[in-house]
């Protein structure tokens, strides 16, 4: 009878202490938007998109859209610019497991 709580207890023990171990988990978001034309509200098509911190390019699409994914839970500035426009930046706050939204207006240089 001894040995039986004894392996009894044994296992409690063991289902118990690998219960506690901390399960960790990576979690990234991704940021996206739209450059567009700040004048007419049109898409930007080729316009380069910057992220700082980490120097990741992305072009912006027919659509005038970007995506960065798999990025940290941070604060970045994103910058678009594109020929015969102004440089435009914005300040985003990426969200752990979240989709960001950053849309940028861009000026045609005068």
């Amino acid at each position: 009878m001894k040995r039986i709580v004894f392996v009894f207890c044994a296992v409690a023990l063991l289902l118990a202490a690998s219960s506690c171990s901390k399960t960790e988990y990576d979690v990234y978001s991704t940021l996206y938007g739209t450059i567009s034309d700040s004048g007419t509200g049109e898409p930007v098509e080729a316009a380069t998109v910057t992220l700082s911190p980490g120097g990741r390019t992305a072009v912006s699409g027919a659509d005038g859209r970007y995506e960065f994914e798999d990025l940290d839970i941070m604060q970045y500035t994103v910058m678009a610019q594109k020929e015969g426009y102004r440089t435009n930046r914005k300040t985003v706050t990426v969200i752990s497991g979240e989709s960001v939204r950053a849309d940028i207006p861009l000026a045609k240089n005068e």
